[in-house]
């Protein structure tokens, strides 16, 4: 198949720190092409690859000091992704609704990978498309009425993530993502006060969140009990998983899917979070985690956790999150998406439409 994979432009594909969605996208593009698939990427152009690279910017938008639209870049991308439209079988956006108009114009159908939270300002813009092919992460996310063709979940490389098969020693708990209110970081630090537990915690501040962190976060950090490591590759990620006893996913939004979680798991670390989105479709409870119903629980289910088997989590995430697990499901899709519009009008390609 020739395939377009329709990536974001704020961080590059891989990220080198964090990007849950460019994480996903290279794992993907690389895949396919392993498996003998014509990929072309629209990525920024520090992207490393092993598909076609079409550059829209030289690197990352978050890197660039000169970056000021964004919605300027991602015109441009997405103009000519659709100009090129009838070079490719099939179209793949992990962009969101920006995708979604220009796709009806072309003949070459477009499949949507769903890898946020629907809210008021988007929902209706999805209805209105509803009949567009998507795909959820989870079958949690699945908020609004769509065409959806089926629930891929996230996987990743195994091989990327060393096995602890035992934790550090003074122990810690961790906490990695985006310092964010809805990451629930603030609630990380009560759940270490209360217990008395060393917490250490890493992941990226954006600017929209800058007053949360020195509000909620800063005043608590003392490089002693509370430590924060700034934004970390994915070597120390993994190190910061694999030696923790506990990872902590205290969220407060319904998470779409949450890398963090295999993550974790494939480091051998058991995860205790709230039972939101797609939380218990991703942590076997009492097995690989706990899926808790309040921090007060996910305090309480500390000692309980310590006592899971560290190889049943690796298993756990072996079994059902992996990286050909995935293309497994994204190329199943591509299939039946394609057929289907050979099967309505009795071709997939026609005349390139110009804009």
């Amino acid at each position: 198949m020739k395939i377009a994979q329709v990536a974001p432009l704020w961080e590059r594909v891989p990220p080198p720190t964090y990007g849950g969605i460019e994480l996903v996208v290279s794992h993907l593009a690389d895949e396919l092409v392993r498996r003998g698939h014509d990929v072309t990427l629209f990525a920024s152009g520090d992207s490393q690859t092993l598909a076609k690279l079409e550059a829209i910017c030289p690197r990352a938008l978050r890197l660039d000091p000169e970056f000021r639209e964004y919605s300027v870049y991602e015109t441009l991308e997405l103009s000519q992704v659709y100009q090129r439209a009838a070079e490719f079988d099939i179209i793949h956006s992990h962009v969101g609704v920006t995708a979604l108009a220009l796709a009806n114009f072309v003949p070459t159908p477009t499949v949507h990978t769903l890898h946020g939270s629907f809210n008021s300002e988007n929902k209706n813009v999805y209805s209105h498309h509803r009949q567009q092919p998507f795909i959820s992460i989870s079958n949690a996310q699945r908020q609004v009425d769509l065409n959806y063709i089926d629930t891929v979940y996230n996987g990743i490389n195994l091989g990327s993530y060393r096995f602890f098969a035992q934790p550090q020693d003074p122990p810690y708990l961790a906490f990695l993502g985006r310092f964010s209110p809805e990451k629930g970081p603030h609630h990380a630090i009560a759940i270490a006060k209360k217990t008395g537990w060393r917490l250490k915690m890493a992941g990226k501040i954006d600017l929209v969140d800058a007053e949360f962190f020195e509000r909620e976060i800063a005043p608590h950090i003392d490089g002693k009990q509370i430590e924060y490591l700034g934004e970390i590759n994915n070597a120390e990620k993994s190190e910061l998983l694999g030696n923790a006893s506990v990872a902590l996913f205290p969220i407060t939004w319904h998470e779409p899917f949450g890398l963090v979680m295999i993550e974790s798991m494939a480091a051998g670390t058991p995860v205790i979070a709230i039972g939101m989105g797609s939380v218990p479709e991703v942590i076997a409870h009492g097995e690989t985690g706990f899926v808790c119903q309040n921090y007060e629980e996910m305090t309480a289910m500390i000692p309980q956790a310590l006592e899971l088997n560290r190889y049943q989590c690796r298993k756990h995430v072996e079994d059902n999150f992996s990286v050909a697990q995935m293309v497994n499901g994204y190329e199943q899709v591509y299939q039946q998406i394609i057929q289907q519009r050979i099967s309505q009008n009795g071709h997939l390609h026609a005349a390139k439409i110009h804009f």
